[in-house]
């Protein structure tokens, strides 16, 4: 492992967690910050054209800035894409950080409501929020932003906090039978 590459979420799962989801944020996260690069290049060339060639060293500043405006959005680029969202059948972990990892966990069990709502632009664009509650206390996955196909997470999620347990065991279990017996980790 590279000394500056973040670590693999699923290394923080313990061997009794079932990975359930892992995602990412959604790409339009990304919407703002590329309109606001591309703006700012746009107005760094604009500018640029319009100075005269005296003001050389004002052009240098210039090009510098926009230079800036290029490695922030490639920061952000990557910091969107090492952030992960995983939930298991026992918590909700995300990871985020290019230098400096963060973890943030929240068992499964504190959860005492879900809610997810989508607006327009999450409907056209394929993405939603989900808001979870737990027992008297804000977590620090409380509120999950530009999620995909947030249906599908709030269906995954309601049936592990209120779902079956029984059942979720025998299916569980099952599916660590057919892992082994095809000679693959037991819990992936």
């Amino acid at each position: 492992m590279s000394l500056f590459a973040p670590r693999d979420p699923d290394e923080y799962l313990l061997d009794t967690e079932r990975r359930v989801i892992r995602i990412r944020r959604h790409w339009a996260t990304l919407l703002w910050d590329s309109f606001e690069s591309a703006a700012l290049l746009a107005i760094a060339v604009m500018v640029s054209y319009l100075l005269p060639p005296s003001l050389w060293v004002l052009q240098n500043v210039l090009w510098y800035a926009a230079l800036l405006v290029i490695l922030r959005f490639i920061w952000i680029v990557m910091e969107w894409w090492v952030e992960t969202l995983v939930v298991t059948d026992k918590r909700f972990i995300m990871t985020k950080g290019i230098f400096t990892t963060k973890v943030l966990m929240m068992p499964i069990s504190k959860v005492t409501d879900l809610t997810y709502k989508r607006t327009a632009a999450g409907r056209m664009l394929g993405y939603g929020t989900v808001i979870v509650e737990s027992a008297g206390q804000i977590q620090a996955l409380n509120h999950i932003d530009y999620l995909p196909k947030p249906e599908e997470f709030y269906d995954t999620i309601s049936e592990l906090v209120f779902g079956d347990k029984k059942a979720q065991a025998e299916r569980f279990s099952m599916i660590k039978a057919q892992r082994a017996a095809r000679g693959k980790r037991a819990v992936k």
